[in-house]
């Protein structure tokens, strides 16, 4: 039972570095609007290097999901058997 819920949060994890990768525009602007219901104004000074930081935020995260979810794997196949 653990395992699957291991597994369905490294899905979920998968989904959102899939979404950092195609929409970084639209992550930063997310991140720009939850800051200024906190009172706090944040802008990138190059938004070219923080479109590129956001899409590789976002494969590190698709690479560490798939690699938590086969070591979640393996361990469930292991102690099962």
């Amino acid at each position: 039972m653990f395992v699957l819920l291991q597994i369905s949060t490294c899905l979920l994890m998968v989904l959102m570095g899939v979404f950092l990768v195609l929409r970084p525009a639209m992550t930063i602007e997310m991140q720009k609007r939850f800051y200024e219901k906190i009172n706090w104004r944040v802008e990138p000074i190059s938004m070219t290097k923080e479109l590129r930081n956001t899409r590789l935020m976002g494969v590190f995260l698709i690479v560490a999901a798939v690699l938590i979810m086969l070591y979640a794997i393996y361990e469930g196949l292991y102690r099962a058997g």
